[in-house]
């Protein structure tokens, strides 16, 4: 979703103790209610780009990914098609790969299971249920369900709510989706090559948005990130 959630959060997990479901809840709830507002801007704004009532909420409930969410919704938005958007969202949930493999040891039970528990895998449950290297299933599921339901209703605030706000921009909502974005590099800009690749991926989205269709600039600066593979 956000930013890790051990950057945020001052208590971090013992390895050799066991931990509740409830624990991992309470751990995960104070960056679990930032992404709530995060949820209220992100249920707001899909609605100013032209989104249906129901719409943002439904895409909480099932994509449940806020950098994905606000990329699709911006590109929409902005007039782009749904391949762009659709493929903005993929690129930036791509991290959920490396993410899901150091998660799988801990996934117990059937298919069904550990699909549901899977989905509750984001940054901030990710980052609460590290103990000493390894991931705890109780505290990840507990951090996962305070920042699903943080989001979702977030979200259906900003839908329900956003026709009665008014014009988003007149409160600085719309900032919130470069907010995110900065929010999301940030921690990453610790090594020279992260900081290549976002330099070049700037340059090529400037360069590129007078130019082209609305979701293109995105795509096409995503192509930054290949200079972390160039052999050292």
């Amino acid at each position: 979703m956000l930013a890790p959630a051990g950057e945020i959060l001052n208590t971090v997990p013992a390895p050799n103790r066991s931990y509740t479901i409830r624990e991992g809840f309470r751990r995960a709830l104070p960056v679990a209610l930032v992404v709530g507002v995060f949820g209220v801007s992100f249920g707001v704004l899909a609605r100013a780009s032209g989104f249906p009532l129901l719409a943002p909420m439904i895409m909480s409930l099932t994509t449940f990914g806020a950098s994905a969410q606000f990329a699709a919704a911006s590109v929409l938005g902005d007039g782009g098609g749904v391949a762009a958007a659709a493929i903005a969202a993929v690129l930036l949930n791509a991290r959920y790969a490396p993410i899901g493999l150091s998660v799988s040891p801990a996934l117990r039970g059937g298919v069904l299971q550990r699909f549901v528990h899977a989905n509750l895998v984001v940054d901030e449950s990710w980052g609460v249920a590290n103990v000493g290297g390894r991931v705890n299933r109780e505290l990840l599921i507990g951090a996962g369900l305070a920042v699903y339901l943080c989001w979702f209703v977030g979200t259906v605030v900003g839908s329900i709510g956003g026709n009665f706000i008014g014009d988003p921009n007149a409160f600085g909502l719309d900032a919130a989706f470069p907010a995110l974005f900065v929010a999301l590099i940030a921690p990453q800009l610790r090594r020279r090559e992260a900081v290549q690749a976002a330099l070049i991926g700037g340059a090529v989205a400037l360069l590129l948005v007078p130019l082209a269709r609305p979701g293109i600039p995105i795509l096409a600066a995503s192509m930054g990130c290949l200079v972390g593979w160039r052999r050292r």
